[in-house]
C-alpha cells in the first residue's frame, strides 16, 4: 500500500507541478509529500522529477514512470467502483433493442418481471427485425439471435437457438412427412424473407452441412406469419423453436427431419458496447436474462428429440 501511496502522491505532483498544491490534493504536509517523492527516488534508483526553487520538472525517466503509475491507479480504482456497484441498486433508463416475435412472446413477460424486482429502473424498449448499430443508436443492450457478426460488442449467450421443419398432422398425413431433406423438393415450404438465401434450409447430412433449395406460395419477412400459415395447413415452415414450443407441446404442428437438424443455428444472445466498467443496470439485465432462459430454455423443455445444446 505504501507503494501505491507513493504512485498517488508522484501522480499529484507531476499533475500540479507543485508539492504544494500536490499536498493540498492529498491532504498531507508539503514536508510529508516531499519526503515521500525523495525515498521513492531512492527506491527507484533514478530521478524522477527535477527541482529548482522556482519551478518543477518531469525527466524523461519520471515521464514514462508517470504513464504506469497513471494506469496502475485507474486500474485499481476500476476494482474499487466495480466491487461498488454489484451491492448498488441499478437505477436510471435502460435502452434495448430486440427482435419482434422473440420480444414480443419472451421479453415482454420477461420485462414486467425484471421491473418488478428492480423499482428503480426504467425500460425503453424497441422491437423491430432490422440490425441495430448499438453504439450510433444509443442502446445499453440488445438482443440477437442467430450466428453472430463479427464486432467489437460483448456478447453473452442466454439460450440455444434451434430451428425445425414442421407441419400441422393433417398436413402430413394428406402430402406425407418427408424422410430426407431433399424431399422437400415435392412440398409447398413457407418462406423466411430475412434469411438469407431465403430459399435454401440448412441441415447436416453425413455429419456435414447441407443447403437444400426450397420453394413455396408464401414469403414474408416475420416469423409470426410462417407460423400461422403452417397452422392453418398450408406447407412446412422452418422456425426457431422459440416461436414454436408452445404449438407444438399442444399437438398443433410436429417435427419433420430432426435427425437433420443443422448444428449452427447460433444461440439467443445478449450484447452490448465493450466497457472495462459495466453498469448495473446492464449486468443485472443480461444476468437476468440468463438465469430466466438457460441453460436450457423452457420453451424446448417439452421437445425430447432435441435433447444436448
Amino acid at each position: 500500500m505504501d507503494r501505491l501511496d507513493d504512485m498517488l502522491a508522484f501522480l499529484r505532483v507531476v499533475d500540479t507541478r507543485s508539492f504544494t498544491a500536490a499536498a493540498d490534493k492529498l491532504g498531507v504536509s508539503k514536508s510529508a509529500v516531499s519526503r515521500r517523492m525523495t525515498e521513492l527516488e531512492n527506491r527507484l534508483g533514478a530521478r524522477l522529477l527535477n527541482r529548482t526553487t522556482r519551478s518543477l520538472s518531469v525527466t524523461e525517466v519520471g515521464q514514462a514512470f508517470y504513464e504506469r503509475c497513471a494506469r496502475i491507479v485507474a486500474d485499481v480504482e476500476e476494482a474499487e467502483r466495480a466491487v461498488a456497484d454489484l451491492h448498488a441498486e441499478p437505477r436510471g433508463t435502460l435502452k434495448i433493442n430486440a427482435p419482434m416475435s422473440f420480444g414480443m412472446i419472451h421479453l415482454a413477460p420477461a420485462i414486467a418481471e425484471f421491473l418488478r424486482r428492480h423499482p428503480g429502473l426504467e425500460i425503453d424498449m424497441d422491437l423491430n427485425d432490422r440490425f441495430v448499430d448499438l453504439i450510433e443508436d444509443g442502446y445499453d443492450v440488445a438482443v440477437r439471435i442467430g450466428r453472430l457478426r463479427d464486432s467489437s460488442l460483448v456478447a453473452r449467450r442466454l439460450a440455444v437457438n434451434r430451428n425445425v421443419v414442421v407441419g400441422t398432422p393433417a398436413y402430413f398425413r394428406k402430402h406425407g412427412r418427408p424422410a430426407h431433406p431433399d424431399d422437400l423438393a415435392h412440398h409447398n415450404c413457407l418462406l423466411y424473407t430475412n434469411a438469407s438465401p431465403s430459399d435454401q434450409w440448412h441441415f447436416t447430412v453425413a455429419g456435414k452441412p447441407c443447403a437444400v433449395k426450397v420453394s413455396g406460395t408464401l414469403r414474408v419477412n416475420n416469423g409470426d406469419v410462417l407460423r400461422e400459415a403452417a397452422l392453418a395447413g398450408q406447407g412446412l415452415a422452418m422456425l426457431p423453436t422459440f416461436l414454436l414450443g408452445e404449438q407444438i407441446a399442444r399437438g398443433q404442428l410436429d417435427m419433420a427431419l430432426t435427425e437433420f437438424a443443422a448444428n449452427d443455428s447460433g444461440a439467443v444472445h445478449a450484447v452490448y458496447p465493450h466497457s472495462r466498467h459495466l453498469s448495473p443496470k446492464v449486468r443485472v439485465f443480461v444476468d437476468f436474462l440468463a438465469g430466466r432462459f438457460g441453460p436450457v430454455p423452457y420453451w424446448d423443455a417439452s421437445l425430447h428429440v432435441l435433447s444436448g445444446g
